[in-house]
């Protein structure tokens, strides 16, 4: 049976705060314990400001090109200037939407940057490496614990052709990432050719289900869920190439 287990975080996570300690306090508050194979799920902006990716905007100088598509778009010239730094191109500006392609692959609005839940007059940006941040998070706590577990770090995404938005997977660590079913039969025996499934974001969109970011609950263990371990996961290979995107 898979479980989903809510983390609630009391404290507002800072730049350079042990990111791991205050997930194990948060887990033991909870009078829970990881155990092997368990996935904690953690939402990015926690990581992102526990490694200091945070900008004040009154540090932001706007380019042109920022002001242009500022006025346009009617969004805050410090942000699309930020939102610029960040994309390496822009795929859509509409409606004041934002479509990009970041510098780690994803295609996104905004970049990723991100306003929401925090303090004052700052954004949030994606992690640098979000791979690498799950390793850290995984190996640090795998050290403290002694449970081989897997960590996958979210954040939310729009969809084409979908409304509203889902959790999904932008760095991993100890876990495949993809189920491929090709060259395996369906039931009536034809031969499966491009079935491949996103199990971590599956995982991600399935813990979103109890986490949120009003309520304060940035983090989520899925217990139960048998999933192939992997020691040099990446969330790149979810990520689908220009070549074979119909939409770009």
């Amino acid at each position: 049976m898979i479980q989903i287990i809510p983390v609630g975080i009391s404290t507002d996570v800072r730049a350079h705060d042990e990111l791991d300690v205050i997930i194990l306090d948060a887990i033991g508050e909870k009078r829970i314990e990881i155990l092997d194979g368990d996935v904690l799920v953690v939402a990015h902006k926690i990581v992102s400001k526990a490694e200091g990716h945070l900008v004040n905007l009154a540090s932001v100088r706007p380019s042109r090109q920022a002001l242009v598509m500022a006025r346009k778009h009617g969004k805050d010239a410090r942000v699309m200037e930020l939102i610029l730094k960040e994309s390496t191109h822009v795929l859509r500006a509409q409606n004041g939407i934002i479509i990009s392609e970041t510098k780690h692959g994803l295609v996104c609005a905004n970049a990723g940057v991100d306003q929401s839940n925090v303090q004052g007059d700052v954004a949030v940006l994606l992690p640098v490496d979000p791979d690498r941040s799950a390793r850290r998070i995984k190996d640090k706590i795998t050290k403290k614990t002694g449970k081989e577990i897997a960590v996958i770090i979210t954040d939310t995404f729009g969809r084409p052709f979908r409304n509203g938005q889902t959790n999904v997977a932008i760095g991993v660590a100890g876990i495949n990432p993809m189920r491929s079913y090709i060259g395996s039969r369906d039931m009536y025996g034809r031969k499966l050719r491009v079935s491949e499934i996103a199990i971590a974001d599956e995982i991600a969109s399935a813990a979103e289900l109890v986490m949120g970011k009003a309520e304060g609950v940035p983090t989520a263990i899925i217990r139960g869920f048998r999933f192939e371990k992997v020691k040099n996961s990446s969330a790149r290979s979810l990520q689908r190439s220009r070549a074979l995107d119909l939409f770009r």
